[in-house]
């Protein structure tokens, strides 16, 4: 067996395992807009803890920035903290970051309450680092089944047609990533699962009407 299906094989063990013991936590929001067949969030500011992976593959990028993130949570900082598995599990695209401008992938964990004001710092070996995503609107397509490669591209695009001819056709905010894939089942639930592609929105003519 080669390396590569020995860490697959290994990843998906542990967050199985991970999962069965309950995810319990996640970043809270409000809808502030419905339509058909998506919605806009607001998101208050949270911490989450991120790995970059430069990989050309979704599918790929959240398997292995995930493998670190399960190592951090399960004490390999330097606080020997455990820390209890949330969801959802975030994937962002980031085009361009990788080598040779390639695509590059930042697979982010959110960090219970209990963690969100002092992080634990990671091990080096590791390379994670926080990151403090501020309070922010996306645009929600929910969709289910597996997140493959194929399926996130075309979630994505249906996304990007529904925005397109609703009245947030012009509403999509400049940001360091193009979307990100939420992904709250564990591997070996194979029916109901969930997943979501955010896109971020300008929604300013909701600032200060959202309460948590």
């Amino acid at each position: 067996m080669t390396k590569a299906p020995r860490l697959k094989i290994t990843v998906i063990n542990l967050l199985c395992l991970v999962v069965l013991c309950g995810a319990t936590e996640s970043p809270q929001y409000e809808v502030v807009h419905a339509e058909s067949d998506f919605e806009i969030r607001h998101y208050r500011d949270a911490t989450w803890m991120s790995a970059t992976v430069n990989e050309l593959s979704f599918q790929k990028a959240t398997l292995f920035g995930f493998h670190r993130l399960f190592q951090f949570i399960q004490g390999a900082n330097l606080n020997y903290s455990r820390v209890a598995m949330t969801a959802p599990v975030v994937t962002s695209l980031v085009p361009g970051a990788g080598p040779l401008h390639s695509l590059a992938y930042v697979v982010r964990f959110y960090l219970p309450a209990k963690f969100q004001d002092s992080p634990p710092t990671p091990l080096p070996e590791l390379n994670l680092k926080p990151y403090a995503w501020d309070s922010h609107y996306v645009a929600v397509r929910k969709f289910s089944g597996f997140a493959t490669d194929d399926i996130v591209v075309k979630q994505a695009a249906k996304l990007a047609t529904s925005l397109s001819l609703s009245p947030w056709a012009n509403a999509t905010s400049a940001t360091h990533y193009t979307y990100s894939i939420a992904q709250y089942d564990p591997p070996f639930r194979f029916f109901g699962r969930t997943n979501e592609v955010w896109v971020d929105v300008d929604a300013s003519r909701f600032a200060g009407k959202a309460s948590f």
